[in-house]
C-alpha cells in the first residue's frame, strides 16, 4: 500500500490515464505527480476489485475507496516466501526481464506474498540505490511542449502612447518541431489555457501529452517531485484527451524541445519583428502568423525537409481528433459552507444542500454558471450572478424543518438578541424580515450581536436605538456607530429638528424684506 493515500480525484485520474488512454505507468506517474510504483499499486488494487473504465456513474469516492482499500489481512513475513536476491539480480541480467515481471511470477506463487512496491524495496534494499537514467522519446504525436518566450513585444496604445508588453507563447510538436507561437497580454491562467486552444486548433489536433514548465498559470505548486496542476488546466486537459507533464524544476533537459523552439522563434520572429510598431495584439498576431509559414517551411539545415513536410507525415496523421466542441474555459476554487447554507462567489451568495453546513466544497466557474462539487459530484448548479451582496437561493436546498444538527436558527438568534436589550432583538427581527428567508440574515445578525463582545452588550443597545431611530439596520451601520462613538450620543429627536434658531441681528444682514 502506498506511503500516503491519494485523493479519490487523483486515482481516478490514474485509472483515466492508464485504461482509457493507454499511457505507460511512468508517464501516469510524471502526469500525477507520483510514483511509478504508486501507479501501479492502484492500477493493480482496481485491477483486483474488478474495476474498469469508465467506473459506473452511480459510483461515489466513498463507495470506490471501499473498493479499494478493504481491511488489511495480516501474513506473516516468513509465510510471503521472498524469493533469494541473489536470484533476482541473476534473472535481472537477462534481456527483457524486469522487476513486474519477477514479481508477477512470485504472486503466481504466493498470493499472499508482498506488493509490487514493499517487493521491489526489498530488492532495492540489498543491492542498494539503482541509479537509472531517463532518456526522452519523442514518438510521432506523443509530446507537445509550451512555453513563454523570455523577451516580449512592445504594443503602444494610439491614444495615450503608453507601452506595454505583449508575451510571446510557444508550442513545439516533439517529432516534428513543427512550431506554434502566438502574442498574448500576459500570462494569466485564461491566456494560457487559451493559447494551448489556438494551438491544438492550429496542429488540428491534441498529442497524448503537453510538457509545460513550472509556469504558475498552469501549475499550482511547483515541486520537483510533485507538482500540482491547476484545476482549469487538467480540465482543459481531460476535454482534449491529453495529458499534462510538468517538467520538473532545475531540468531543463525535460523540455529541451521547447527551449530550442522559443530560441528560434525569438530569432526568426522577435528578431524580425524589432523595427515595426504594432497597436494592439491582434496586429503582432497577424504578422507572426505571416512569418510562421515561412519558420515552418524553412529547411534545416542538416536534413533535406522542414517542418511542415515533417508535421504532415508524422504527427498529424496520429495526433487525436479536436473533440466537437471548443474547451469552455473556467475557473475553480474552494469555499466553505456558512451556517446559511450558502457560499460566496464574488460577493455573492449561492445556495447548496443544507446538510453540507461547515463543509468544503469544490466550485467551477464560468461566466454564465457557477457548479458546487462535493465528493466528486456535482451537488447544485446555478446561473451565475453578478450582483454584489446579492443571493441565489434553490428551494430544494433549504431544510424542511429546523432539526438539532443546524447549530442556529432564526428564533434562537432573537432570543439571544433579546438577552441585550429590547432595541437590538427589533433590529435583528427588521434584518430577517427584510429577506426573501430569514436564514439570509443570519450573517448579519450574527455579526452585530458579536458586536456586543467587542463594544460590550450597553453600547450596543444604545447603538441599536440610534439605528432604529435613523432607519440604518445592518451591520455596516451598527459598525460605524460604535467605532465613531455615536451611540453615546443621544439622537435627535423629530421634534428637535422642526425647532428654529433665531438669525443674529447685524447691520451687513439684510433680512428678509430686503427681497421682497
Amino acid at each position: 500500500m502506498p506511503n500516503e493515500r491519494l485523493s479519490m480525484r487523483k486515482i481516478r485520474e490514474i485509472l483515466r490515464l492508464k485504461w482509457e488512454l493507454k499511457l505507460r505507468n511512468r508517464q501516469v506517474s510524471r502526469s500525477c505527480a507520483v510514483s511509478h510504483n504508486t501507479v501501479r499499486e492502484y492500477v493493480f488494487r482496481a485491477t483486483q476489485a474488478g474495476l474498469s473504465w469508465p467506473l459506473p456513474a452511480e459510483m461515489d469516492d466513498g463507495a470506490l475507496e471501499r473498493l479499494l482499500f478493504p481491511a488489511p489481512v495480516k501474513v506473516a513475513a516468513e509465510d510471503r516466501n521472498m524469493p533469494a536476491m541473489e536470484y533476482l539480480r541473476k534473472e535481472l541480467g537477462r534481456k527483457h526481464v524486469t522487476l513486474m515481471l519477477l514479481w508477477q511470477e512470485y504472486k503466481e506463487g504466493n498470493p499472499e506474498g508482498y506488493q509490487y512496491s514493499q517487493f521491489c524495496e526489498i530488492y532495492r534494499r540489498w543491492t542498494g540505490k539503482l541509479d537509472v537514467v531517463l532518456r526522452q522519446e519523442h514518438r510521432a504525436g506523443e509530446k507537445l511542449f509550451v512555453d513563454y518566450a523570455g523577451s516580449t513585444i512592445p504594443v503602444v496604445d494610439r491614444m495615450t502612447g503608453e507601452i506595454t508588453k505583449a508575451e510571446l507563447f510557444v508550442a513545439v510538436l516533439g517529432a516534428s518541431n513543427y512550431t506554434y507561437a502566438e502574442a498574448t497580454s500576459s500570462q494569466s491562467l485564461h491566456n494560457w489555457i487559451s493559447s494551448h486552444i489556438r494551438a491544438f486548433e492550429y496542429f488540428g489536433g491534441a498529442t497524448d501529452i503537453v510538457v509545460p514548465d513550472n509556469l504558475k498559470s498552469g501549475v499550482t505548486k511547483a515541486c520537483r517531485y510533485e507538482p500540482d496542476l491547476n484545476p482549469t488546466y487538467h480540465e482543459m486537459a481531460v476535454h482534449y484527451g491529453t495529458t499534462v507533464m510538468p517538467a520538473r524544476a532545475g531540468k531543463p533537459r525535460d523540455k529541451a524541445k521547447v527551449e530550442a523552439g522559443v530560441l528560434i522563434a525569438e530569432r526568426w520572429i522577435l528578431a524580425a519583428l524589432r523595427n515595426r510598431t504594432f497597436f494592439s495584439i491582434s496586429d503582432v498576431n497577424e504578422a507572426i502568423c505571416e512569418l510562421l509559414e515561412r519558420l515552418n517551411g524553412r529547411k534545416f539545415k542538416k536534413l533535406d525537409t522542414c517542418r511542415r513536410d515533417l508535421f504532415e507525415t508524422l504527427d498529424k496523421p496520429v495526433l487525436k481528433p479536436l473533440p466537437a466542441e471548443r474547451y469552455e474555459y473556467a475557473e475553480w476554487k474552494r469555499s466553505r459552507v456558512n451556517i446559511d447554507y450558502h457560499i460566496e462567489v464574488d460577493a455573492h451568495y449561492y445556495s447548496v444542500p443544507y446538510q453540507l453546513i461547515h463543509k468544503e466544497v469544490e466550485v467551477r466557474l464560468n461566466p454564465s454558471t457557477v457548479e458546487v462539487i462535493f465528493g466528486g459530484r456535482r451537488v447544485a448548479s446555478h446561473q451565475r450572478s453578478y450582483k454584489k451582496g446579492g443571493f441565489t437561493t434553490t428551494t430544494e436546498h433549504r431544510p424542511k424543518s429546523h432539526q438539532k444538527h443546524l447549530e442556529w436558527t432564526p428564533s434562537r438568534i432573537i432570543r439571544w438578541a433579546e438577552s441585550i436589550g429590547p432595541c437590538t432583538a427589533e433590529v435583528v427581527k427588521t434584518i430577517m424580515e427584510s429577506k426573501p428567508h430569514p436564514e439570509q440574515g443570519y450573517r448579519s445578525c450574527l455579526g452585530i450581536l458579536r458586536l456586543g463582545k467587542r463594544y460590550s452588550e450597553a453600547r450596543l443597545e444604545a447603538a441599536c436605538q440610534r439605528a432604529l431611530t435613523f432607519k440604518t439596520c445592518s451591520y455596516r451601520s451598527m459598525d460605524s456607530i460604535l467605532k465613531t462613538g455615536l451611540d453615546k450620543q443621544m439622537p435627535m429627536m423629530a421634534e428637535d429638528k422642526k425647532k428654529t434658531v433665531p438669525a443674529p441681528v447685524h447691520q451687513n444682514i439684510r433680512g428678509g424684506n430686503y427681497y421682497h
